[in-house]
C-alpha cells in the first residue's frame, strides 16, 4: 500500500515549548499562518506542506487537557498519550495512540462546528482501525 504525500501534518506539543518551537520553525523557513488562538494552536507552512501544533497541557489532576483558547482546559482523548515512544532522527517523541486518533479525527467536526469531515480523515480513520485490526 503506498501512503500519499502529506499536505497537512498535525502534530501535538506541549504549550511551555510553544515559543521555542515557534522561534526554531522561524529559523527553518517555515512562515506562519493564521488560525486558531497562538495559545491553543500554532500554524506554519513551508513548500506547500501546512503543519499544525495543537498545544497542549495537563489539568491538576494530570489529564492532558487543550492548552488555550476556547475549550482551554478541554479533555484530549484518555489515553492519547499512551502509545509507544517514536524517533524522528536523534529526537525522542511521543505518539499519539492510534484510538486517540480515531476519536480525535471523528469528533473534529462534532467539537468545532462548522468543519467539515474530510475525506483525508475518513481515509485516515479507515487505515488506523484496520492496522488495529477493528472493523470499518
Amino acid at each position: 500500500m503506498s501512503v500519499p504525500l502529506a499536505e497537512d501534518i498535525d502534530w501535538f506539543a506541549w504549550a511551555v515549548d510553544a515559543a521555542a518551537l515557534t522561534d526554531g520553525l522561524l529559523r527553518s523557513g517555515w512562515e506562519p499562518l493564521p488560525g486558531p488562538p497562538p495559545d491553543q494552536q500554532l500554524d506554519f507552512v513551508k513548500q506547500g506542506v501546512e503543519s499544525s501544533f495543537a498545544l497542549l497541557d495537563r489539568d491538576r489532576s494530570g489529564r492532558v487537557v487543550v492548552a488555550g483558547g476556547p475549550w482551554a482546559g478541554e479533555s484530549w482523548p484518555e489515553g492519547m498519550l499512551d502509545a509507544a515512544e517514536g524517533r524522528l532522527g536523534a529526537l525522542r517523541c511521543g505518539i499519539i495512540s492510534a484510538h486517540a486518533q480515531i476519536e480525535i479525527k471523528r469528533m473534529t467536526p462534532v467539537w468545532v462546528p462548522g468543519r467539515p469531515r474530510r475525506r483525508k480523515d475518513a481515509e485516515d480513520i479507515s487505515r488506523l482501525r484496520s492496522a488495529l485490526g477493528l472493523k470499518a
